[in-house]
């Protein structure tokens, strides 16, 4: 949290009446507070929170049964869960609980305590079945790799013989005369950052304060707490457990992490805020006709905004960032407001007059706010984080055809970019190269991401060309894979690309301008991962597995990449084997991304507006788009993936009829999107 920002802890409510006597004050004052407290402890048992209640220091469920989230039956001196696996078990605080890496060598100490229970009890059943047979040549207890105890272990099928990367690009990748070597050179770069842990899930509870004025006299002032929480049970394919059976999915669940990859366990970026604890308590102050708007942001908005760093880091997105500015930045909370509004419109929930009104109240308050505080020239990062909000949060929301007036996105990121560089962020960023576990700031990852592909929309080069251009000959990374799923490496190059184009839009000799495309096609090459590096992003227990989705988001940006660069050929012709080529294994790596609404289609937004754009007729990418775009319901019509599926319909509705005349000549998406009037940031 900046330090201009207010300590959130100690806000009081601002309704407080002076009396002459002060006795009768306190009183009622004590006596508030304490009916506040009761209020809060009986909100809290019934959402099945189990906190301690610092009046009487009694607990709802032990501890150990809290760390391992299950349902405690607070039996004394011991539950009878622990009591069954010989656990210790804690009603008063222990010293592990405050600690996070405590805390993990205890619940993986629960978690052998009860392998080893299990296993006991499956050698105790197999001699009580049998008692005459004779005793085992072998006393060493069974390995994780070949006991089952009837949960199937073993490996998931290979998908290598299904799809490689591994494929001659002298026929996909840039036309004939670039020469590009049969074989693949070994990868140039490996990933930076290692794929410990899990983050615990929490709940956070959202204190907002109204208040209503009559005639601009304050009259009335209310306050309401609402929980949150970041918890999500994964999919279980295959094994079904009954819900009573909690040592059996306890010891599943122990051996399930042997063998699936997961999220990371530590920050990744340097965020502005400090991050919220498990306990801590929001207070948003919004009007209380707005309150609406504040609950649709965090239930249904926010989670459509960053899923890749959800992926990876669980509850980050809430506590990192949007919690901690929608309490302390007045600017970002209307922001939020107004993108929450949107939404409710996009998505058929509200409609009417007012919907437009309160989507324009809070965008005309954001704008006033920005304008306001850029010409006071303070507080730059709460401006930054507003601004990067207005710039980026609406490509998750918004119907194509918006009807109500907006500012160009690219007019939001030009003021981004000076406050950027009045924070000095690129030398932030280019000064991590050869850090090994350097924390990038998070406005400049999310700001490069906007840059690098905002780039492309408008045939410029992003305005941080040469800090990507610094950071690529490094091999130093960004963020960007945890951020939003592509390889730093990939992005950096597509930073490459968009330079060049700007340069040919300007006329560049077409020899240098070959030459150019030329290098950039080997360096792509250079990038390309092991044969075998793509394979399905779930695990054999259905849970995702993050870094396996970042190999195959990249995988799918690369070939996009590829079709990019071969655009920028003098006389590009979208009919060429090699481009069709180039299409199809676009479609074939779409395989290995998970779809529908809870899938990551609409991180692809980019990737699927570039390999469509050029896809024929036949192409195996019309049906595997209009597949996707089925299986994501609704939610296909809005956000930039609903912009880019109506672009690509009417891209495909122009090229089509002429291809059928014999004229290859096709136009541009981008030449399409200005003759619709459209100037968005399709990302």
């Amino acid at each position: 949290m900046s330090s201009s920002a207010p300590n959130p802890t100690s806000k009081q409510p601002a309704t407080m009446v002076g009396t002459t006597t002060a006795s009768p004050a306190t009183t009622a004052a004590n006596a508030a507070k304490q009916q506040a407290a009761a209020a809060k402890m009986h909100r809290r048992s019934r959402t099945g929170m189990s906190r301690m209640d610092p009046a009487n220091k009694t607990t709802k469920g032990c501890f150990t049964c809290r760390l391992r989230r299950k349902k405690c039956d607070e039996g004394k001196p011991a539950c009878r869960a622990c009591k069954h696996l010989g656990l210790k078990c804690e009603y008063k605080r222990p010293m592990w609980w405050s600690n996070n890496e405590q805390r993990r060598n205890q619940k993986e100490m629960i978690k052998n305590i009860i392998k080893r229970t299990k296993l006991n009890e499956k050698s105790a059943q197999g001699v009580s079945l049998n008692p005459n047979s004779p005793p085992s040549l072998c006393h060493s207890l069974p390995t994780s790799e070949n006991y089952s105890d009837g949960i199937g272990c073993t490996r998931a099928p290979s998908v290598d013989s299904q799809l490689s990367l591994d494929y001659n690009f002298n026929h996909v990748s840039t036309p004939d005369f670039f020469g590009h070597p049969a074989t693949m050179p070994p990868p140039m770069f490996a990933p930076s950052f290692p794929m410990p842990g899990q983050f615990a899930p929490y709940e956070v509870d959202i204190k907002t304060e109204s208040q209503m004025f009559i005639n601009d006299i304050p009259t009335r002032r209310d306050s309401t707490i609402s929980t949150f929480s970041t918890y999500q049970v994964p999919p279980v394919v295959g094994h079904q457990f009954p819900t009573e059976n909690w040592v059996q999915q306890d010891y599943f669940e122990s051996r399930r992490e042997s063998f699936t990859e997961e999220p990371l366990d530590f920050q990744v970026f340097n965020f502005d805020h400090q991050p919220f604890s498990p306990s801590h308590q929001a207070t948003i102050q919004v009007e209380e006709c707005d309150q609406h708007l504040l609950n649709n942001f965090i239930d249904n908005v926010l989670r459509l905004i960053f899923p890749i760093l959800e992926v990876n880091q669980h509850g980050s997105a809430r506590s990192d960032i949007i919690l901690p500015a929608l309490e302390s930045n007045k600017t970002f909370l209307h922001c939020c407001l107004s993108i929450s509004a949107l939404h409710l419109k996009a998505t058929g929930r509200v409609q009417g007059e007012q919907i437009d009104n309160d989507i324009m109240h809070h965008r005309y308050a954001t704008v006033s706010e920005l304008c306001e505080a850029l010409n006071r020239d303070t507080h730059h990062s709460q401006i930054l984080e507003a601004t990067l909000g207005m710039t980026f949060f609406q490509c998750a929301v918004g119907r194509p055809n918006a009807d109500l007036p907006d500012i160009a996105w690219h007019q939001h990121f030009q003021a981004a970019t000076s406050l950027i560089q009045k924070l000095d962020l690129p030398a932030q960023l280019v000064a991590l190269n050869g850090q090994t576990h350097g924390q990038p700031p998070f406005n400049m990852t999310l700001a490069s991401w906007i840059d690098i592909l905002g780039a492309t929309m408008l045939g410029k080069a992003p305005h941080f060309a040469d800090t990507y251009r610094e950071k690529l000959i490094a091999s130093s990374p960004s963020g960007l894979s945890e951020l939003m799923g592509c390889d730093d490496q990939i992005m950096y190059l597509i930073s490459e690309i968009a330079c060049l184009e700007a340069l040919k839009l300007e006329k560049m000799d077409e020899v240098q301008l070959c030459a150019h495309i030329k290098l950039l096609g080997d360096q792509i090459s250079l990038s390309e991962p092991p044969h075998g590096t793509v394979a399905h992003a779930y695990s054999a227990t259905g849970a995702i597995r993050p870094k396996q989705l970042s190999r195959n988001m990249t995988a799918v940006f690369r070939l996009a990449a590829r079709i990019y660069l071969c655009s920028l050929v003098p006389d590009f012709d979208r009919t060429q084997s090699s481009i069709d080529n180039l299409v199809r294994s676009l479609c074939a790596m779409m395989e290995f991304i998970p779809a529908g609404p809870d899938g990551f289609d609409r991180s692809l937004v980019w990737p699927i507006l570039i390999a469509g754009s050029v896809s024929l007729p036949t192409s195996t990418f019309r049906t595997m788009f209009a597949d996707r775009c089925n299986r994501l319901g609704d939610a296909s019509n809005f956000g930039s993936f609903g912009k880019a599926k109506e672009l690509l319909k009417d891209v495909w509705a122009v090229n089509d009829a002429a291809l059928a005349k014999g004229d290859k000549q096709s136009v541009h998406w981008r030449d399409m999107m200005r003759q619709k009037g459209w100037d968005v940031l399709l990302i």
